[in-house]
């Protein structure tokens, strides 16, 4: 079961995920975002032990380059409307592995991952954003965990949006990810993470680790 913690920006929430022995925690180079973080911010607040992702919305090389000359990123995260096309170039330019970022609101939006399949390593269902919102995830919404059952997703996935410590094993059991992925569900205000929530959350994820490939 791989778990993912993101939106960190404090290094209570650092340490709390790593002693809580999270996968990975991400930072989100989004300004719009409660929880964004600049470049500096970040390479501040990284701690050794879980793997660093760093998070973009529709963001340019030059953006990417300028968080990866303050921060070594284990994963990149393009969580926008970028295509596939654009996905390919950003793991071509920077070597590294790409997470996209899907919405999901009906099975009909899973068909998305065959085109995004052959040039990412990894995805993250999340819950599609209500039409004007101002933040693609981190909205605190599920999307029907149901519509996973039976699908064949073609890369190792994440589950995302609406989790917290208290439904995340029933999102693992209903959903069948491989993985979850965590933000505002671990926080005690918005975009201010609370560490006993991370540890708690991970503990109650890990309970609940599935077979299925991660």
């Amino acid at each position: 079961m791989i778990v993912k913690i993101c939106g960190i920006n404090d290094p209570v929430a650092m340490d709390a995920a790593a002693a809580a022995g999270a996968d990975l925690v991400g930072f989100v180079f989004f300004p719009p975002s409660p929880r964004a973080v600049t470049p500096a911010q970040a390479a501040a607040i990284a701690a050794p032990g879980p793997g660093k992702v760093g998070l973009f919305v529709d963001g340019s090389d030059d953006e990417i380059a300028a968080v990866l000359d303050a921060l070594p990123l284990d994963v990149i995260q393009l969580h926008g409307e970028e295509t596939p096309a654009r996905c390919a170039a950003v793991k071509a330019r920077f070597g590294l592995p790409v997470m996209k970022a899907l919405g999901i609101a009906s099975r009909d939006d899973l068909a998305a991952l065959a085109a995004y399949a052959p040039v990412v390593d990894r995805f993250l269902l999340d819950a599609k954003a209500p039409p004007g919102a101002p933040l693609p995830g981190g909205n605190a919404a599920p999307f029907d965990w149901t519509l996973t059952q039976g699908v064949a997703v073609p890369r190792p996935w994440l589950l995302a949006g609406g989790l917290t410590p208290d439904n995340v094993a029933a999102a693992i059991a209903v959903s069948g990810a491989p993985g979850v992925d965590v933000s505002s569900g671990v926080e005690r205000s918005r975009g201010v993470k609370d560490a006993a929530r991370i540890i708690d959350f991970v503990r109650a994820a890990r309970q609940q680790d599935h077979p299925q490939g991660s």
